[in-house]
């Protein structure tokens, strides 16, 4: 055998067995493991430099790890991969400090685009930091967009701005739709009916190179797997088939399909969909005030919408069991997952508790969750698929939790360590393009909540963002490396690595050689994260970093 290749040689040959040796492996298999052998797409053993030697007689390929880490590849369970494309690359409004700043960023967009055929399409706008405290008036965003049709979406995109010209698209019947409002942004169905309008003139060809750029991106950040939450309301069925296609022809991540339809099984189904559901909403969001209340906003006078009630929740859930399908719905406000738990038991107490269990029916989102939603959440057997980064984005005390619920309700907020130790499962996303694909810094936001009490372990939320995605599938075999898993793993630079926990006394106690507990990076806020070396999907290379 000869000497050890670097990673680089990954990309010059697809060998059916390879041995990484050299580094540190994070798996349950051996704490303190430094390789890693994968024989035709799966984990065939895992341990220590000593008895790598006798694998690397027989590899057809030896890599050294040169000291980096090697941990299972993420998965990002909540997605939208075209519109997190367009947003990577067009107008991206996310870090927009001020709306007259938001304002010469639409102007300088649109003088480099060709205005007159299709719809131009931006996001991330976010009036709550702004100094304005406001978004723009239409007649601004007309001016801006020098009379052109284009669609803005908020940062939650639950609502959004919309310029004459593309309002003029839908027709006179937007002005009766819920939701509209004539010189202000639009939500609800008048929201989803722009929203139509705009994608239904996308091309194909800029929907393939959104959706490349979205998958491309991804797997930089050690990204091996998505969860594409499609829908009526959301995008299409061509474009859920278009990316499906595109991604099981193409190295990347793998991409998991869900269409949020309501009672649509068949369509699920045909569309190649793993589940029903995804973002079938329930209600809204709260930036956009449409998360569905027991009790009014505290700077608006009413509760939200609710846009399905416990029976019709019940009817799909159902539907979906009696299937054999995973049923999904978006729920945030306490309200709302009122009416989804009611639902969820409703069928429960018809069809069997360990039928329903057995499905692992998904909530996404999950936010305003009170102790009785916790419960409920463990009883069912419900999977919490969740996105720590708003937390980050809108938590904390001088946070948009707090303008639109008050202090005392905010605190609730994303109660991840009271899930945790209910044994609700955990499954970690980024509903991109509300937050980026960021897998650090979402393990990061969990560990370091803003709220204290809510916050986990870094070992607990990793597995929430590997392992915990892919349970959410049904899949209880990927996400970690050991032997017999398929080979989904990353390659991370170099660098010290500790517990960390919110409890000290556990992390002391983690970092003694006798717990056997492996480490991860330091993911202390202000600390620079991880940076990628390589991804491999299946044992094949599908990203090496330049």
């Amino acid at each position: 055998m000869s000497a050890a290749a670097p990673l680089t040689a990954l990309a010059e040959t697809a060998p059916r067995s390879v041995l990484l040796r050299g580094g540190d492996v994070y798996s349950p298999a051996d704490p303190f493991a430094t390789a890693v052998l994968l024989q035709e797409g799966t984990v065939a053993w895992v341990g220590e430099e000593g008895a790598a030697e006798s694998y690397a007689r027989d590899a057809e390929l030896v890599v050294d790890l040169q000291g980096a880490l090697v941990t299972p590849a993420f998965v990002d369970a909540h997605v939208h991969a075209t519109s997190t494309g367009l947003a990577l690359t067009g107008l991206d409004l996310t870090d927009c400090p001020s709306l007259a700043e938001a304002l010469d960023r639409i102007r300088a967009f649109v003088a480099t685009r060709d205005t007159r055929d299709g719809v131009l399409l931006g996001h991330g706008w976010d009036e709550t930091k702004w100094p304005e405290h406001r978004a723009p008036s239409r007649a601004e965003l007309d001016e801006a967009a020098g009379g052109a049709a284009i669609y803005l979406s908020r940062t939650d995109v639950h609502s959004a701005l919309a310029s004459t010209a593309l309002r003029a698209l839908v027709g006179p019947e937007l002005a009766a739709l819920p939701g509209h409002a004539p010189d202000a942004p639009l939500s609800r169905d008048a929201h989803h009916a722009v929203r139509r309008a705009a994608l239904a003139h996308l091309t194909p060809a800029q929907r393939d190179a959104a959706q490349r750029a979205t998958l491309a991106h991804a797997v930089t950040l050690g990204i091996g797997s998505l969860h594409e939450c499609a829908g009526p309301d959301i995008s299409s069925e061509a474009d859920l088939s278009a990316l499906l296609a595109l991604a099981a022809g193409t190295p990347g991540p793998e991409v998991f399909g869900y269409w949020g339809e309501l009672g649509a099984v068949e369509t699920a189904r045909r569309l190649g969909a793993v589940g029903a559901g995804g973002d079938l909403f329930v209600d809204g969001a709260l930036g956009s005030h449409t998360a569905c209340l027991h009790d009014h906003y505290t700077d608006s006078a009413h509760t939200g919408a609710s846009y399905l009630s416990a029976a019709q929740i019940a009817d799909h859930v159902a539907a979906c069991t009696e299937a054999g399908l995973q049923a999904g719905f978006h729920a945030i406000g306490d309200a709302a997952l009122t009416a989804l738990v009611d639902g969820v038991r409703a069928v429960a107490e018809k069809l069997g508790l360990d039928r329903v269990r057995s499905m692992r029916h998904r909530v996404e989102h999950a936010e305003l969750l009170t102790p009785a939603h916790i419960a409920a959440f463990a009883e069912l057997g419900l999977t919490a698929s969740v996105q720590p980064a708003f937390d980050a984005a809108w938590g904390g005390q001088d946070g948009m939790y707090v303008e639109r619920l008050g202090s005392a309700r905010a605190r609730t907020m994303n109660p991840f360590a009271a899930m945790l130790r209910a044994g609700v499962p955990l499954a970690f996303g980024s509903d991109a393009p509300v937050t980026p694909l960021d897998p650090w810094g979402t393990v990061r936001a969990a560990a370091f909540h803003r709220t204290p009490e809510h916050r986990i372990s870094v070992r607990a939320a990793f597995t929430a963002h590997t392992r915990g995605g892919w349970r959410a599938l049904g899949r209880d075999d990927a996400g970690v490396l050991v032997p017999g898993a398929p080979a989904s793993l990353a390659v991370w630079e170099p660098g010290e690595l500790v517990v960390q926990a919110p409890d000290q006394r556990v992390a002391n106690w983690s970092t003694d050689p006798r717990s056997g507990v492996p480490g991860l990076p330091d993911l202390t806020p202000g600390r620079e994260l991880p940076r990628c070396l390589a991804t491999l999907v299946g044992g094949r290379a599908v990203h090496l970093a330049a």
